[in-house]
């Protein structure tokens, strides 16, 4: 029996052991009862750990009830799927390979590979294998038995993700910037697209290749204060926050409160509730006069877009607009909606639509004023001449209480979230409570729902960043009433093939977020798709904790830089501050606390030894004293850690604002929200307006254009 139950684990995914990547690298066990329930969780019935050989076989027995599997991803030289066909239908087969509906000429073989009995009938295992030459696409499968036509998808992949010439003789540099931290003399209290097109302007003057961005895609309209870039609704649309509404057609100053528009510019932190209610509540006023012309030249380019964006679109707009009629009357999200409001192919769901076709028309518009400015940041990018240009976030995980959920609940696990075990940054673990995609209803959905957020985030983008990559293999799975959860496996030569053959066509190269829990092997394996890794300064040290790797021991397909928004900035990090947040709000005890500065402390000998070996320090800066206590911020030193960063082997190397500026907050504490830190809140200091005229910052980009040219 217990064979049967680890035969049963592997064949389904899910890990009976793992091990963690923090300090002390501590293995775990999953108690029974939890497999029991991931089982379940997954889609599969499993009553007892007792009936393991039976589901065993329900699992091989049904792979015989369909003639093809939904989708094969095979790459471009070895173009191979396979089929099971009742015995008698051998004889009478035809194949076509189609694309776009039509039919291609193709040469092919096919072979027996084995044959099976399952009570009165005997299973062909065919092989099939395409000669012809076909380029990376999807096509369309059908192959026909006694006038029985089966059908399916053939992505044929190519073997690397698409990456630009000019990295093979070029090392380039840009900067990490969280898009809602902008701060200007003209926006709205919050970043938006205006301003990232005039900071990709001056990227363009400066010698700066690429921007990363924090996602953009689109959150709450009832609760604006659920700020986190990383928990959305949905992963195909926009914040509308990101508008600058001034930009828009139709807008008139009387719309909004000068008074009121001045008192979010002046809030230290950003102030959503405020910011998104002034924003769309004069969008609607636009809106309010902008449907009394449907025959206008402009309406018809939001209809054609609304027809364009389809089902997905109406879906989202149909979400919010329930949501927003019910957020007052019931607590728990959709699934305290009414019962027949829970799906979005229901009458109720119809007949709401009739009802308030207004409101639904209103979100719409919104997603198209948001595309219409993102659009212009894609062509002011291009005419700024930025070779790789937008670099995109594709978050993990969305919020459960989400429109994608709502739209296809039975797409992800049920009743748990992703989240994280302990590694070397977040000793605890983390439980981000996200919605994951159910690995076997997404393979039956032709990995549809992933292309789609895939497609959304690369077009018009020069590179995409997948947050914590390690999920096109396995996702840490918690279930919502527990805090330890297990791997659940994903096909992950289908999820790589499908990332390379969107990179491909979309001509956006592909960075994986690689901190963490990384298994063996794992990194080659995406370095081997053209997939390059991410890579941070405070974790390019021997050993994991020892001393610091030399600028040119740094992952060369890689970018990188010297933290990430996860982590302090360096001068905060310095000082160990993030150190003591932590054991305030009891995410360490006392005993982890000393951990932590003693680790701290060695880091800071370790990297002022850097430092100095690679010689790095600023002429006019030398280092003047140790420092070793965080007693104090060496002279110089945020110039000598961007030096030494910058000098990396890294194909691209990222700045970060905060760094430059000696922010001494965290944009985000993982593991909390805003009621223990204000994430996802904090301004830069500085205005755009201003960079150019800054010290700090007109010196870094003097060295990085020294040391990436």
């Amino acid at each position: 029996m217990t064979d049967c139950w680890n035969e049963l684990l592997q064949k389904i995914g899910i890990a009976k052991t793992f091990s963690d990547a923090a300090q002390n690298h501590k293995t775990y066990t999953v108690d029974d009862e939890t497999l029991r329930q991931m089982i379940n969780y997954l889609g599969y019935s499993l009553e007892d750990k007792a009936d393991s050989e039976q589901l065993l076989q329900k699992i091989e027995n049904k792979r015989r009830q369909y003639v093809l599997e939904p989708i094969y991803v095979v790459r471009t030289e070895h173009k191979v799927f396979s089929a099971v066909l009742d015995i008698k239908n051998v004889d009478n087969l035809s194949l076509r390979i189609l694309h776009n509906g039509k039919p291609l000429k193709v040469d092919y073989t096919s072979e027996i590979v084995s044959v099976h009995c399952s009570g009165h009938h005997e299973y062909a295992h065919m092989s099939f294998e395409i000669i012809s030459e076909l380029p990376p696409q999807y096509y369309e499968i059908e192959l026909s038995a006694n006038n029985n036509i089966s059908r399916s998808v053939l992505a044929i992949t190519p073997d690397k993700c698409y990456v630009p010439e000019v990295l093979q003789n070029r090392r380039l540099w840009g900067f990490a910037v969280q898009l809602y931290s902008l701060k200007s003399a003209r926006n709205w209290g919050v970043g938006d697209f205006t301003d990232l097109a005039d900071f990709a302007k001056m990227c363009g003057k400066i010698g700066a290749d690429v921007i990363g961005v924090n996602p953009l895609n689109v959150l709450f309209h009832d609760y604006p204060e659920n700020a986190s870039p990383y928990s959305s609704i949905s992963r195909l649309f926009l914040n509308p926050i990101y508008i600058d509404v001034e930009k828009v057609n139709g807008y008139k100053p009387e719309y909004v409160d000068a008074a009121t528009l001045e008192s979010v510019r002046q809030t230290a932190d950003i102030d959503y509730s405020l910011v998104y209610n002034l924003k769309t509540n004069v969008l609607k006023k636009i809106f309010n006069k902008f449907i009394t012309k449907p025959q206008s030249k402009e309406y018809k380019k939001f209809a054609k877009y609304c027809a364009a964006a389809g089902t997905d679109l109406d879906n989202l707009a149909t979400y919010q607009a329930i949501y927003s009629a019910y957020c007052d009357k019931v607590y728990g999200g959709w699934r305290a909606w009414p019962k027949e409001l829970q799906s979005p192919y229901s009458i109720a769901v119809a007949t709401f639509k009739k009802e308030h076709q207004s409101e639904i028309l209103f979100f719409k518009f919104m997603q198209y004023i948001a595309d219409l400015q993102l659009q212009n940041v894609y062509q002011t990018i291009e005419d700024s001449g930025l070779t790789i240009g937008l670099y995109r976030d594709l978050p993990v995980g969305l919020c459960k209480d989400s429109a994608e959920l709502w739209s296809g609940n039975d797409l992800f696990i049920k009743n748990c979230g992703a989240g994280a075990p302990p590694d070397i940054f977040f000793p605890t673990g983390q439980k981000w409570c996200l919605g994951a995609f159910n690995p076997y209803r997404l393979k039956d959905a032709a990995y549809m729902p992933f292309i789609k957020i895939l497609r959304a985030a690369m077009q018009g983008a020069g590179a995409l960043r997948i947050d914590h990559v390690m999920s096109l293999m396995r996702l840490y799975i918690i279930p919502d009433k527990s805090e330890n959860g297990t791997y659940v496996y994903y096909n992950f030569d289908d999820m790589l093939g499908i990332v390379a053959l969107e990179s491909y066509l979309n001509k956006c190269m592909v960075v994986g977020e690689s901190i963490g829990n990384v298994p063996d092997g794992f990194i080659d394996k995406i370095h081997e798709r053209g997939i390059y890794s991410l890579s941070v300064l405070w974790a390019e040290r021997w050993n994991g904790c020892g001393d610091f790797k030399a600028p040119f021991d740094f992952p060369q397909n890689a970018f990188c830089s010297v933290g990430t928004h996860d982590m302090a900035p360096l001068k905060m990090r310095w000082f160990g501050y993030d150190i003591e947040i932590m054991y305030r709000l009891k995410m360490l005890d006392e005993t982890e606390r000393q951990n932590q500065y003693k680790g701290r402390e060695d880091e800071r000998r370790r990297l002022l030894a850097a430092l100095d070996w690679a010689g790095v320090w600023p002429v006019d800066k030398p280092r003047q004293s140790n420092c070793f206590y965080g007693e104090g911020y060496p002279n110089g030193i945020m110039e000598a850690v961007e030096a030494y960063t910058a000098s990396s082997a890294s194909a691209v190397y990222l700045a970060q604002l905060e760094d430059i500026f000696g922010v001494e907050v965290l944009q985000n504490l993982p593991g909390t929200d805003r009621d223990k830190h204000p994430n996802w809140r904090r301004k830069l200091p500085v205005k755009i307006e201003d960079y150019e005229q800054n010290e700090d910052f007109v010196r870094v980009i003097k060295i990085f254009n020294e040391k990436r040219g």
